[in-house]
Order: C-alpha cells, then sequence, then structure tokens
C-alpha cells in the first residue's frame, strides 16, 4: 500500500499540513518538528507525489535533454555533465535520442512538454529547424548546445568551430602539410559546415589551393570513408594529411589506414575534433581541438535554468567559446618522415 501524507502526519504526531511544509522546505518550521516528520519518512519509506507537487508549484523540477545519437561519446559524455550538475540541484534528467532525424525530434519535444518539463536543452538540431525556434517563441524555456539553427533565433552555447578548424589546419601546415584532407557528417549541421568553412579559410589564409575532390561530407558509414581514402591516396598527388570534423571520424579513419597499410603519424598525420575522452588513451593519442565540452554543457543548464526560475537570464543570448588545440601524438613533420 502506497504511504501518504495522512500516515506520516499520524506517526509523527502533527497536521498534514505540517507535513506538507516540510515536503516542500517552508522556513518556519521548528527544527524539533522538521525531524520528527523527517524521522517518519524514513520510516514509513515514503516517496513524495512529484506529479501532484508540480501541479501545485507549477514546476516538475525535470529537463529534458536531446541528443544526436547517445552512442556517440561526445554526447554521451554531454550528457554525463548535464545529468551530474543537475542532480546537485535536485532537478531530474529526461534523455531522448533523435538518430538525427527530424521526427524524432518532433517526437521527443512533443513527448517531453508531454511530461511537463521545465525546459528543455537540444544538443543537436539542423540548420533549417525551425521547431525549436517555434517553441522559444511561444515563451518555452529552450537552450540550443553544441549545435544552431541558421536562423539563431534561439539562445545557444556552442564553440566557435572556424576557429578550431583555422588551428588544426594551421598546426598541419606548420608541420610542412599542403595536401590536407577533409572528412565530415553532413553539413546540414551547423558544426560540419562552420568547421568546413574554417578549413577553406585556413587554406586560403595559407596561400594553398582548396581541392574539391580532398573533402569527403555526409554518409559516415565506414564502407563510405573507406572508398573516400582509397580514392584520394592512391593517385598522383595524394594528401599527407586529414582533418577529421570529429574524433569519432579520426578514430575510424586510423582504423581504416591500419587496414590499408599506412601508418599514423609515420605516413600521414591526422587532427580531430571535439577532445571526448578516449581521445587521450595512450594507445590513440589523438591530435584534436577542444571544444571544451564540459563548460558547454554546464553553460547551457545554467542559461537553460535562470530562463526557467528568473524568466530572464544574465547570460548572453548566445554564447560562443574559444576552441584550443591539444597536440598528442598523431600528427608529424613531414620533414621527419623524410
Amino acid at each position: 500500500m502506497r504511504v501518504t501524507v495522512i500516515d506520516i502526519a499520524k506517526k509523527a504526531g502533527v497536521s498534514q499540513s505540517t507535513v506538507s511544509k516540510v515536503l516542500n522546505n517552508y522556513p518556519a518550521i521548528s527544527e524539533k518538528t522538521r525531524d520528527k516528520v523527517l524521522k517518519a519518512i524514513k520510516e514509513l519509506e515514503f516517496y513524495p507525489d512529484l506529479i501532484a507537487r508540480s501541479l501545485v508549484s507549477k514546476k516538475s523540477k525535470t529537463i529534458g535533454l536531446i541528443v544526436g545519437d547517445i552512442s556517440n561519446p561526445f554526447f554521451s559524455e554531454v550528457s554525463k555533465v548535464v545529468i551530474t550538475n543537475a542532480r546537485e540541484q535536485e532537478i531530474d534528467v529526461i534523455i531522448s535520442d533523435t538518430d538525427y532525424r527530424l521526427e524524432n525530434l518532433e517526437w521527443a519535444i512533443r513527448n517531453m512538454i508531454g511530461r511537463r518539463v521545465d525546459g528543455i536543452l537540444v544538443a543537436s538540431v539542423d540548420r533549417h529547424d525551425t521547431i525549436t525556434t517555434d517553441l522559444e517563441k511561444k515563451g518555452f524555456p529552450i537552450v540550443l548546445f553544441n549545435r544552431h539553427t541558421d536562423d539563431k533565433g534561439t539562445p545557444y552555447v556552442v564553440i566557435d568551430n572556424e576557429r578550431g578548424s583555422w588551428l588544426a589546419i594551421d598546426h598541419l601546415v606548420k608541420l610542412g602539410h599542403s595536401r590536407i584532407a577533409y572528412i565530415s557528417g553532413s553539413l546540414n549541421f551547423s558544426t560540419f559546415h562552420q568547421r568546413y568553412e574554417g578549413y577553406k579559410k585556413a587554406l586560403t589564409d595559407h596561400d594553398l589551393i582548396i581541392d574539391p575532390g580532398l573533402v569527403y561530407s555526409g554518409n559516415t558509414d565506414s564502407l563510405e570513408i573507406e572508398k573516400f581514402l582509397r580514392r584520394i591516396l592512391f593517385n598522383k598527388n595524394p594528401p599527407t594529411s586529414l582533418y577529421a570534423a570529429t574524433d569519432q571520424l579520426a578514430m575510424i579513419v586510423i582504423d581504416l589506414l591500419t587496414k590499408i597499410g599506412l601508418d599514423v603519424p609515420a605516413d600521414f598525420s591526422i587532427v580531430g575534433f571535439d577532445n571526448i575522452d578516449i581521445a587521450s588513451n595512450p594507445h590513440i593519442n589523438l591530435t584534436t581541438i577542444s571544444q571544451n565540452k564540459q563548460k558547454m554543457a554546464e553553460l547551457a543548464l545554467e542559461k537553460l535554468l535562470n530562463i526557467i526560475n528568473e524568466g530572464n537570464d544574465d547570460l548572453p543570448y548566445q554564447i560562443i567559446l574559444e576552441p584550443e588545440l591539444i597536440l598528442r601524438s598523431t600528427t608529424r613533420s613531414i620533414r621527419e618522415n623524410n
């Protein structure tokens, strides 16, 4: 049988209203009375009806978190940051995975609103999406992070992706590389689009030719990536390095290069983007661009909670963090190879 407030009141020898005040952290309760109620709650193993409480307070103490693919280490790592920091503030997090599909994003948002979440964090959104923008216009608390839409009509926290790409290419050029390939997912996402723009800008700034034949974007299936690698590596003027728009892609490339018979970095240099935890594993030791994922997730959560609790926000409407080049052992000077 479910324990009720009435049972707690009888056990503690107080009124039901006193139990309610203790549960809702009213300050005008003596420590002695509070201790009696809390002791009764523990002994009877009482669990508050959070739905009923939310109807009274107008707050569910729950937020939604929507990611692109929870199996992607980047999304799982930022999700952990959000969950940990939300838990410290006694806020629950409902997570949904869209698999990068618009219909799944629509379903996730509709489902979360139906569950009365106080607000939603979205870590993966298409550049042309209008769902999140429309929701924000209706006054629902929503914050994007990692990716944003082209119209930038919703609050967001992101890294300076163009600058990150520039740092990656600048590093490779300083090592003597002039034929640098680029690989990413769909350019329909702001992360990949901006990283590609940064790649082109860096090549231009260093007076290097932008060769469309060295660029791959779209389906990140390993078979398609292998076809691309074999095409660019076995021609008259192959690249000597590659910049991957995510660490996950960089590690797929390293594995495929090993399969082809090339050594990283002795035969080929690689830079990734994200600085996921496994990138620092000594067996991988990937040179990469850090987008400070922990700070990004923390700021996105802080911004959302400010909007939920205050109705406004002291943080900037749009926050762009600075990237950082993390030097490890997957890049090497061409001169060392000669």
